[in-house]
């Protein structure tokens, strides 16, 4: 018997899954976490709250398959991109992370604009220079925190923590560094002149590796913790979004996947590190064969029917209120809400944009509030797609991911939104399960990905297609959704 385990590091929760390279899935553990709010605009969480939860997971696991624990052969990463985990020499954390939807870091941004030359973004890192990444985020520590930033040993993102912990060893990988904006996507090495610009030491990133390369095995402190057999191989690992595109089977151009999670992105598998010349869209690094993952991304997706539900509805879960948006015809009698909760990514990369419900009268009620947000988030969405189709990237399906997968009416908003087939696949824990898959091709127990790919990743009969007339309706709704942010990004800056 060979088994693997994935372990994802979500903003929201720490999944583990466990898997028989035989079988399919055996098991999958959640345990839910917050994210800090200390004031506003920021997002903090702390390293060991993460690392909590997945002996947790774990601990679970080991109560139901403890047995098999010894059969545990390689262990795979995933999580959270673009977050600041800052810890000394010894690899104890200094300070909270700070988070990929963290806004603080503004007045860094506007002072990286005057020291950057633009052929640099260009020629190597790709990606515009935005509140939330960890160049911004460290440049603010280094600021604000000097005694912190002088204590850095090491500039870490969430999954390297954990996968500190598990090894005791330090370490980067190129999906996750690759979202730094301190890294060159075209060499996939550490961006040094960049580095130099911002004054900061060399020795604090760790050496990168490419994901699917095996770091070492569980130490004796974590197999003492978790029951985990020194004997398993823990790879580098990878950024959710390059594990989504494994664990659902994209290992080729010519489809997207639209993943609604705490963020949204729509993201395609790329040869080349294609970019948006005006940096509204993301290119990095993906987890396997050198190629990249090139995505629009946006900050508050589930994240937005989250605020409304515990925020203004007060309702106990999602579903309550997709079942509320069922109710209501597409379009929402004219109710349109923009998810610019905290600020923008793709397209406008604004974090001075915000939210907002257009169109209210009195006719209005919560079930028409519950479906305008998921039809905003979804016109978001279809931003992002909209300029990769822009750039040349083709995609003539969808497969749809994340919390707002479970939901049929989400689904078939996004194929008359996106007006494309929309599937889904059977494995409804993508990120472990493509982390499962690499840690399975590295350590060889898969020849690789393609063939485990055709063993665990299948797709549900269901397929969602577009409605002629909620298409129609959706194409002037999103002309209207559009022009409401053109119209109001005036007052925004005041």
């Amino acid at each position: 018997m060979n088994l693997l385990m994935g372990i994802d590091i979500g903003t929201s929760s720490a999944k583990v899954m466990l898997l028989d390279a035989e079988k399919g899935v055996l098991g999958v553990e959640k345990r839910e976490y917050e994210v800090s709010v200390p004031q506003s605009g920021y997002a903090e969480q702390e390293p060991e709250l993460w690392w909590r939860a997945v002996q947790d997971c774990i601990g679970r696991l080991r109560q139901r398959y403890g047995s098999l624990f010894s059969y545990i052969g390689g262990i795979g990463l995933s999580g959270q991109m673009h977050g600041l985990a800052l810890t000394d020499k010894c690899g104890r954390p200094l300070r909270p992370a700070i988070l990929w939807l963290d806004q603080r870091a503004e007045a860094e941004c506007e002072e990286l604009k005057s020291i950057i030359p633009r052929e640099l973004l260009h020629k190597g890192i790709r990606n515009r220079i935005f509140p939330g990444f960890t160049l911004t985020s460290l440049l603010w520590v280094k600021r604000r925190e000097p005694e912190i930033f002088a204590g850095t040993g090491y500039v870490l993102q969430p999954k390297d923590y954990i996968r500190y912990k598990l090894t005791g060893l330090i370490g980067s990988e190129v999906t996750d560094a690759s979202a730094t904006l301190l890294f060159d996507v075209v060499k996939r090495d550490w961006a040094r002149q960049m580095i130099d610009l911002c004054g900061f030491p060399h020795d604090i990133f760790p050496e990168c590796h490419e994901s699917g390369e095996i770091q070492g095995n569980v130490s004796s402190a974590c197999a003492a913790a978790t029951g985990l057999p020194i004997s398993a191989r823990v790879i580098y690992g990878m950024g959710d979004q390059q594990a989504q595109s494994i664990g659902n089977g994209v290992f080729e151009e010519g489809t997207f996947i639209c993943n609604i999670g705490t963020g949204g992105q729509v993201s395609a598998f790329s040869r080349e590190p294609v970019y948006d010349r005006k940096l509204r869209t993301q290119t990095f690094c993906h987890g396997i064969d050198r190629a990249y993952s090139v995505y629009g991304a946006i900050l508050n997706a589930g994240m937005s029917l989250k605020w409304l539900k515990d925020n203004i509805l007060e309702e106990k879960d999602f579903m309550t209120l997709s079942r509320m948006a069922d109710q209501i015809p597409a379009g929402s009698d004219g109710l349109v809400f923009l998810p610019y909760l905290t600020g923008e990514r793709t397209p406008h990369m604004n974090p001075e944009a915000r939210g907002m419900f257009y169109g209210l009268q009195l006719a209005h009620t919560k079930k028409h509030m519950a479906r305008a947000v998921m039809e905003g988030v979804t016109f978001a969405l279809r931003d992002c797609m909209e300029i990769l189709t822009e750039m040349g990237i083709r995609g003539d399906s969808v497969i749809s991911s994340g919390g707002g997968a479970s939901s049929p009416v989400w689904l078939q908003m996004q194929a008359d939104i996106l007006n494309r087939e929309v599937r889904v696949c059977n494995v409804a824990e993508q990120a472990c399960l493509g982390a499962c898959m690499l840690a399975g091709a590295s350590t060889g127990q898969f020849a690789d990905l393609r063939e485990a790919a055709e063993r665990f990743v299948t797709y549900g009969e269901k397929r969602y297609l577009p409605d002629g007339d909620r298409v129609e309706t959706y194409e002037r709704i999103y002309r209207i959704y559009q022009e409401l942010y053109r119209r109001n990004g005036d007052v925004w800056a005041v």
